[in-house]
Parts: C-alpha cells; sequence; structure tokens
C-alpha cells in the first residue's frame, strides 16, 4: 500500500501558534486518530478506509513535530493535548472520539482525563496510562520495563540520536519498526517510506526525540511527584497487543481500571507493539464496533 492508494484529501490548518497538516475520508460523528512514534498519518493506513465506510468523519493529523506539520517546540504533554483539542474546534466541532496509538495514546489518555469535553470515546492502543507509566518508570519502577524503556533516557543525549534516526536514509527506522513486530508483512518498502521521509524532513527528528526528552526530564526532575488523574467517564477500550518488546503487558495494563469508570481490554495474542498495522484484520472490527455503539 502507498499513500496514493487512500481517497483521503489532505487539508492545513491554522492552529495557535501551529500549522497543522491533517487528512481526512468520510462524513459522519468525528473521529480523530492520533498516531505515535516514529510515524504520522500515515500510520492508521489500514484504519482510514474502514472507519469511513462504518460512517465516520475521520481525522488523521501529522501532531507537533511530525509529518507536514510544524516542527517548533514545546513539547509538554498539555501543549501537545491543546493542539488537539484545536483541531478539534477548527473543524467545527466540539466533541470527538478519540483514537490513539503509542504517543498518541499518550495523549488520548491526558485528553480524557484533563479536558474531558473533548471525549465523546477513548480507545488507545498499545500505550498505558501516564500514571501506571509513570511509576514503572521513576516512582515504584518496574526493572523489566525500566530496561524495555531504554531508549526513553538514552534520547537525553544530545544530537546522537537525530544522527542515528537520520543515517543511512533513516534506515533505523525500519528496524525500529520490524523489531517492535512480530507479522512484518505489513512493513513492506513502500509501506515504511513515508515514515522514512517525515524522519528526514528538517528538524522533525529533533522534534520527535523532544517529545521523550521533554516527558523524561520531568519525570527525574520530580521522581516522586506524580501528576493527578481524576478518572476518566468516557467509554474506554484498551487494545494491546501482547508481544509487545517495549511496552510489558504484566507490568503497565493491570492498576488501569483505578483510572477508568469504564473500560474493556481486548488482548491481541502475538502481536507486537505496531497492533493496528500489523492485525487490522482483528483491530479494525474491535475498533468499529466499540465506537459505533450507542451511549
Amino acid at each position: 500500500m502507498k499513500p496514493g492508494d487512500l481517497a483521503v484529501t489532505h487539508h492545513t490548518v491554522a492552529l495557535p501558534n501551529l500549522r497543522m497538516h491533517y487528512v481526512e475520508l468520510g462524513e459522519g460523528p468525528l473521529v480523530v486518530l492520533l498516531h505515535g512514534f516514529p510515524e504520522n498519518w500515515w500510520s492508521w493506513r489500514y484504519q482510514l478506509q474502514p472507519l469511513a465506510d462504518a460512517g465516520f468523519r475521520v481525522i488523521a493529523p501529522d501532531l507537533r513535530g511530525y509529518g507536514e506539520t510544524d516542527k517548533h517546540g514545546p513539547f509538554d504533554i498539555d501543549t501537545l493535548v491543546g493542539d488537539v483539542c484545536h483541531l478539534i474546534e477548527s473543524l467545527g466541532e466540539t466533541r470527538a472520539k478519540i483514537v490513539g496509538h503509542d504517543w498518541g495514546g499518550a495523549l488520548a489518555w491526558h485528553l480524557a482525563a484533563k479536558r474531558p469535553e473533548f471525549c465523546d470515546r477513548l480507545v488507545v492502543l498499545n500505550c498505558p496510562h501516564p500514571v501506571v507509566m509513570r511509576k514503572a518508570l521513576f516512582g515504584k519502577p518496574s526493572w523489566a520495563q525500566l530496561k524495555k524503556s531504554w531508549y526513553f533516557f538514552f534520547f537525553l543525549v544530545p544530537l546522537l540520536p537525530e544522527w542515528l534516526l537520520t543515517r543511512d536514509d533513516a534506515g533505523n527506522i525500519v528496524r525500529v519498526l520490524k523489531a517492535s513486530s512480530m507479522d512484518r508483512d505489513h512493513f513492506s518498502p513502500e509501506e515504511v517510506r513515508p515514515f522514512r521521509d517525515g524522519m528526514q524532513r528538517p528538524g522533525a527528528a529533533k522534534a520527535m526525540i523532544g517529545w521523550y526528552r521533554d516527558m523524561v526530564l520531568r519525570g527525574l526532575r520530580h521522581p516522586f511527584t506524580a501528576p493527578s488523574y481524576d478518572e476518566i467517564a468516557a467509554p474506554t477500550l484498551l487494545v494491546w497487543g501482547l508481544s509487545d518488546p517495549a511496552l510489558g503487558y504484566a507490568d503497565l495494563v493491570p492498576g488501569t481500571e483505578r483510572f477508568v469508570a469504564k473500560l474493556e481490554i481486548e488482548k491481541v495474542p502475538g502481536c507486537g507493539h505496531f497492533v493496528h498495522a500489523e492485525r487490522p484484520d482483528l483491530v479494525n472490527p474491535a475498533l468499529t464496533k466499540f465506537l459505533q455503539r450507542s451511549p
């Protein structure tokens, strides 16, 4: 699959202090898809058409620092969530069904808890609730998870991570995607090309790593002061590829129910981190069924 195979329309919108690029497909209730590292809107190539066919207006932005969106900071999570809320308002809407993977999942959790007026339903794929993740890294750490999250701290090194991610035509991006997946059939050279190109845009690597640097530095400055999160009222679906080499289910999912009033968990066995690309045959029906459900 290549970007030209999807009948999406491309848009650029001027938000407060940010020019954001997004793609759009379909008509109906608004669904906003938030990608993770090291991707862009193309992360959702297997969900855009099925969700549009299911009767939704589907929006997939390039988040701050990624793709064709501006590359400047700040990269704190409140600013990043604010970008998403401003995007929803720019679309003439007040609420949306929020779907996020990886870092996009972190934004989705934060938005649903801190800006609940914008969130109708919540779906998170392979991303722990922020309190659970922070505890695993900084509070009462899980040594197994710390070893898996070594790159969080490596990204604090100046310049070297940017060089490693962009060298050799961003070849390390391909290694990241494949090393995090069990079934690699959906990561052909054509399919990963948009991610390699996105990493090599001027300022992109530094901006993408900037998300990690901001999060880790804040955690190191205040390791024992966890931010408070209100219980999420929106119906929530957590989808998890159980063979994720970077985020362990046992360390990061149990306890999530303390922060979510209406939580459902969909486990995908034998599947890695990029669960929505690796197993769209399982993820798409679960996603569509959950988003179509009446309140």
